[in-house]
């Protein structure tokens, strides 16, 4: 049994609008060994293991459905059992994750499935699927095992495990922070590894870390951290604190005590979570060894007064006490018979005690300050302590340490809630926790006395979301309605464009139309990411990582999102959702690729854009796989697209009150034309849009229709829609390698990117409708990973429609021999009935560039579809016929251009786009 390929879905994906993880798993020789097979006794080591499976409900849809499953009717297979292992381990790690699916993926590929299971963090959801597998290995009969033996030690992995992913989840005070947002209905990114979280997106974000915001004053954080600052400026202003001196030798130390006179308390200069602290001491012995404790936490120390009373912790946001909690320290209780090591181990069974942040409170460690603390008082862990004899195991209540929280929000006095606002304002934090020591929190300080020992920035807010008694708080709501008060935005609008052919012009488009209308658009296409028209990274970025790069941006307040079938089917989408969706067309492209061998198999992964469309899913009528889409959006509106203006369909769509864009003839030409709720609007002439050659270039009609309809759903008004397409044109600089013209020759040359039977069959009608009073020439070529009928569709689309073919390939070869992709054009053209005279090839790209415009002549058209985009608009420009030939490309083999996009984003941050062999390339085909 082993993992042949891992897909990670960090967002809506053909398997689910959610993160996923797929694994697709070989069973081998165990696909002969279901469950029941495998017998009792591996399915009681399975739950004795993971005892929470039993709670899964699997197909029965009830608690212990999935063990049923196991038993019953023959059981089930080894692939499913995994998937319900990596959903539990999960669980048991503190994830709420409960979402799989497994399926034998092909009659052809016995034993092998698809595994598909929900995550929350990337690197721990990768880590549970690997350790379910190695838990079946190990339940495995000994002659079956291929990846654990007889020392594989379960509990050690499951304990490690549970550290490793906490070390990688947000921290319990972001968390709480991340689900207010989320019942905001603001949106988040996590920025790091840590707790650096962006809610909300483009110029209306606001950053966290931990419980520190971006509003929070940097000098406040360092006054906090500064505990002998803070306690002189809170003392200046009359609030209660201990005398202090701070000290750097075990004989400073001593000398403070005794000026102290009493007892101490010892603690870190800038220190947190309690570390290094030491409480109530007095003899020299102690002091040096509290001396010792806090310099390995600090260089300087800090000797205070000790405060008699309960530990408390005060919440204050925003200038407003928002929680109050009593802090116990780490302690055991004596029965009279148990030593405190089984005291311990009872205290530590509790449900709600776990490994770190876990679960609410923490197991209780039995190590060097436990017996400290145990021979301060005479004891050690073997110690009987009498019935009812509290033994103190922490000197500080920290529930990091685990200690334990009792909330007295509800009975503060009013006095010392109003001494904790004080306190944190005077430091000038925004969210500060305030360690008050005093007897009674329901009495005023004024009365019996208490002091404050620290403020802190970034307080954890565990302790009142979750404390061990009393009323839990809602420590983060005042927090995300400090950064969002009621009525201000957090999201900017989003939309997502896909299709085979055309989705980089519509998107270009709809950006610009963005821009015409005031706002900053962020656009991800094929050949970078553009901020405000500027691109800042260059490559084929039409992936999740790029709309995560957009979203991030402080300067956005729209995005428009190319999306490509690449994309999705690697990563899935990079947003949860999308105001506006559209999807343009399903062709023949890619197929054979990835599992992707039909157009209804390619019409499935498209429509992903258009169901998570949360406003408006944006359909072209007038193709049937994309029309079918509609009975899966849940978007609130739909608008057809179509170029038919008796379209069925769309007619009844519109006299039911529905949004339409439709291209209408008229004495003048043809009107693009929406409709909603009714209203008939006349948009604009399609011969006065620049990018469709005076309304002859109709794939640029029906780009412009969808961009339109996409920028009215948005909300832009009719004005700006009118100005943004008019003022868009097809220049290499608004849209490289789409529909370039360059006219500065005697004759006319095309350049277009159009890489599949459908686009450059497009661009063939194109060349029959302009006029040309010479002849029509064509560069054709068709990239080394497609199919052998691919190729010739892409050769069938042209036939007959040129004076002379002129046959390449790329440089990047994908798989293919040389001169292969030209010979089976060539074949193509003849087959078609183009004559063998008329037919050229010419294997490097720069050559066939140069042969064809040295054959254009006045009044001729050249058709060059190109790969390298800017070497040939670069080519095409500065020919001359008396030039020199340029030399030909080295051929290269690259089987494969989809790079890890990390890879290439930082390569492209240095300027280049580069493979999997570092050769630097211009652009990955995407669709």
């Amino acid at each position: 049994m082993r993992i042949l390929n891992r897909n990670v879905y960090v967002g809506p994906s053909q398997y689910a609008k959610f993160p996923v993880i797929r694994l697709e798993l070989d069973l081998a020789e165990l696909e002969q060994w279901p469950t029941a097979k495998l017998g009792t006794g591996f399915i009681d080591a399975l739950v004795a293991a993971l005892p929470g499976l039993a709670d899964h409900g699997c197909s029965y849809r009830e608690p212990g459905g999935f063990i049923r499953r196991m038993r019953e009717d023959g059981g089930t297979w080894l692939g499913h059992v995994l998937e319900h292992a990596a959903i539990e381990l999960q669980n048991i790690a503190g994830e709420d994750v409960s979402f799989g699916r497994t399926r034998s993926i092909s009659d052809d590929r016995p034993g092998v499935y698809s595994v598909v299971y929900e995550y929350t963090q990337r690197e721990e959801g990768i880590a549970a699927g690997e350790l379910a597998l190695k838990l079946l290995d190990s339940l495995l009969p000994a002659e079956l095992r291929t990846a654990t033996d007889e020392a594989w030690d379960w509990a050690s992995e499951r304990d490690g495990f549970i550290r490793y992913a906490q070390r990688r989840a947000l921290g319990p005070s972001t968390a709480s922070l991340v689900r207010a947002a989320e019942d905001r209905g603001i949106p988040w990114l996590r920025l790091n590894q840590q707790s650096l979280v962006q809610l909300g997106h483009g110029k209306y974000q606001q950053r966290i870390q931990a419980t520190i915001t971006g509003r929070t004053p940097h000098i406040a954080v360092e006054l906090a951290s500064d505990k002998e600052e803070t306690n002189k400026i809170l003392g200046s202003l009359g609030l209660p604190v201990p005398r202090q001196v701070l000290v750097n030798s075990q004989t400073d130390a001593l000398k403070a005590a005794r000026k102290l006179a009493g007892p101490v308390v010892l603690k870190p200069y800038n220190g947190n979570h309690g570390r290094g602290i030491t409480i109530n001491i007095t003899g020299e012995d102690e002091i040096r060894a509290a001396f010792d404790a806090a310099c390995e936490h600090s260089r300087s120390v800090i000797v205070e007064t000790f405060q008699v009373g309960d530990d408390h912790r005060l919440l204050v946001v925003n200038g407003e006490l928002i929680a109050a909690t009593k802090r116990t320290p780490g302690h055991v209780i004596g029965d009279g018979k148990s030593t405190v090591t089984q005291l311990l181990d009872v205290v530590n069974s509790d449900p709600r005690r776990g490994v770190g942040h876990e679960k609410v409170l923490t197991r209780i460690e039995l190590d060097r300050e436990a017996n400290m603390m145990l021979e301060r008082v005479g004891m050690t862990a073997e110690s009987v302590p009498a019935k009812g004899d509290v033994v103190y195991l922490r000197s500080t209540a920290n529930l990091s340490t685990g200690g334990t929280a009792t909330d007295v929000t509800d009975i503060i006095h009013p006095d010392n809630r109003d001494m904790a606002v004080r306190a944190v304002r005077a430091i000038g934090l925004d969210v500060g926790g305030v360690d008050f020591i005093t007897p009674n929190i329901a009495e005023s300080y004024k009365a019996i006395g208490g002091a404050i020992c620290e403020v802190n920035a970034a307080p954890g807010f565990r302790m009142h979301i979750a404390p061990s008694e009393g009323t839990p708080r809602d420590a983060a709501a005042p927090v995300i309605d400090m950064l969002f008060p009621p009525g201000t935005p957090s999201r900017v609008p989003i939309a997502a464009v896909t299709g085979t052919n055309g989705k980089t012009t519509t998107a270009r488009m709809l950006a610009h139309i963005a821009k015409m209308a005031g706002y900053t658009p962020g656009l991800t296409t094929t050949d970078g990411v553009y901020i405000d028209g500027q691109r800042t990274v260059e490559g084929d970025m039409t992936g999740p990582v790029s709309a995560r790069m957009v979203l991030s941006d402080p300067q956005i307040d729209l995005a428009v999102l190319e999306t490509a079938r690449g994309g999705l089917l690697r990563a899935g989408m990079g947003v949860p959702e999308v105001d506006v969706g559209a999807v343009i067309n399903v062709a023949s492209d890619h197929l054979g690729l990835k599992g992707i061998d039909t157009l209804e198999q390619l019409a499935e992964i498209k429509r992903i854009v258009v169901e998570v469309a949360r406003d408006c899913a944006v359909l072209n009528a007038d193709d049937p796989n994309v029309l079918k889409m509609s009975a899966y959006t849940d978007a609130a509106v739909i608008c057809y697209v179509t170029m038919n203006p008796s379209h069925p369909l769309v007619r009844e769509h519109i006299r039911a009150g529905g949004r339409a864009c439709a291209l209408e003839a008229g004495i003048n030409g043809h009107m693009i034309t929406l409709y909603d709720k009714g209203s008939h609007i006349p948009l604009m002439w399609t011969h006065l849009i620049p990018a469709t050659l005076e309304g002859r270039a109709l794939h640029n009609v029906q780009n412009a229709m969808i961009a339109a309809a996409m920028a009215f759903s948005l909300g832009i008004k009719l004005d700006a829609i009118r100005h943004g397409l008019r003022t868009f044109d097809t220049t290499f600089f608004q849209a490289p390698g789409r529909m370039n013209v360059y006219s500065e020759h005697p004759f006319k040359v095309l350049m277009d990117y159009g890489h599949n039977a459908h686009a450059v069959g497009v661009m063939a009608e194109l060349a029959q409708r302009l006029d040309v009073s010479g002849r029509r020439i064509v560069v054709l070529a068709g990239p080394g990973d497609r199919r052998d009928e691919d190729l010739r569709a892409i050769a069938e689309a042209v036939a007959g429609k040129f004076d002379h073919y002129i046959c390449r390939r790329d440089d990047g070869l994908r798989g293919r021999d040389g001169d292969e992709v030209p010979r089976i054009m060539a074949r193509a053209l003849q087959a078609a009935g183009v004559v063998e005279d008329a037919i050229s090839q010419i294997p490097d790209e720069q050559l066939a560039v140069d042969a064809a415009l040295r054959m254009g002549s006045t009044g001729d058209l050249v058709l060059v579809f190109a790969d390298a985009l800017t070497r040939t608009w670069k080519q095409i420009i500065r020919f001359t016929p008396d030039g020199d030939m340029p030399r030909a490309t080295p051929r290269t083999e690259i089987p494969e251009l989809q790079t890890s996009m990390d890879e290439r984003l930082v390569a492209a941050m240095e300027g280049v786009v580069r493979d999997e062999r570092g050769l630097s390339f211009e652009r990955e085909e995407s669709d």
